[in-house]
């Protein structure tokens, strides 16, 4: 739904997911598999032709840094505007990413304010453009998604149908006790 709210509101010619072998701020936030992560975003949006995968991050392996991937996606668009899309709610932990400073010149910043996280000041960092995304807000994270699962709850209208089926068919996220 964010990813459709920020192609839509900011009138993208196209939309790369791009899943993360490992968030350099999130060191324990990974519970399944390269493999796994990738299956579930096809299942999701294989059959809508605005969105694309990139597994540049997955193949790279090791902890994901922005920079890395912008400079991989800047040389093959070149001449295109790059946006990179985040949650409202990493916007005060922009200033501890690697090499922020020429990240801002490489990419534009679309951000999605999450509830409970709404955005009071933006860090001051020389060249950053940042562009708010108004859109259907969800207040449920990754971790409780994943804890809805483990509890036997069901994911019907929070996640697409194909990656629950996924998720049950490879019994993800489930206490392994």
């Amino acid at each position: 739904m964010a990813a459709q709210d920020a192609y839509e509101q900011h009138h993208l010619d196209r939309l790369i997911l791009v899943p993360a072998a490992q968030a350099p701020l999130k060191p324990s936030d990974v519970q399944s598999s390269a493999e796994d992560r990738l299956a579930m975003i096809r299942a999701s949006v294989e059959w809508d032709t605005r969105f694309e995968i990139s597994d540049v991050e997955l193949r790279r392996g090791g902890v994901s840094y922005t920079i890395d991937s912008a400079r991989h996606f800047r040389a093959l668009y070149p001449q295109d505007d790059l946006f990179w899309i985040m949650g409202g709610d990493q916007l005060p932990n922009l200033h501890l990413w690697r090499d922020i400073e020429e990240l801002a010149t490489l990419v534009e910043f679309i951000f999605l304010e999450r509830p409970g996280f709404p955005v009071r000041a933006t860090p001051h960092i020389p060249g950053l453009r940042l562009h708010r995304c108004d859109g259907h807000l969800l207040a449920i994270s990754s971790t409780e998604l994943r804890e809805r699962t483990r509890r036997g709850l069901s994911l019907d209208y929070f996640v697409p149908h194909k990656a629950i089926v996924y998720i049950k068919e490879h019994s993800l996220y489930r206490d392994r006790r």
